[in-house]
């Protein structure tokens, strides 16, 4: 149910590119997400984490708090449109509670929930 499968995650350099050249981008302290509404992307989802945040090991813990905000309100959102998340640096030392406000607002103020 909760579940990200893996036809709903971005995979390789090609879809992330098209997503950057071709989406609408919304900022804010946490997060930067990029919107693309293309049918080919519906419902899928990609997480990055640049290396000016850190090491592997903060990346990961940064990706994993992204994909974890996004898996819970997934079924609150539309599925007309593909999105990457891309983390900034106050998600190095967020809890997730504040990640998860942060990734709700952005989907709000992108209204990408369903009506």
């Amino acid at each position: 149910m909760f579940r990200l499968s893996k036809s709903e995650i971005f995979r390789g350099k090609h879809d992330f590119n098209a997503v950057h050249s071709h989406g609408k981008s919304f900022a804010n302290h946490a997060f930067v997400l990029l919107v693309v509404n293309d049918a080919r992307y519906n419902g899928k989802v990609g997480f990055a984490a640049g290396k000016k945040l850190g090491g592997a090991v903060v990346r990961n813990r940064v990706k994993r708090l992204m994909r974890e905000a996004y898996r819970l309100n997934k079924n609150f959102l539309r599925r007309d449109f593909g999105m990457i998340l891309v983390g900034r640096k106050f998600l190095v030392n967020a809890k997730f509670q504040a990640a998860e406000k942060a990734f709700l607002d952005l989907c709000r103020r992108a209204k990408l929930f369903n009506s």
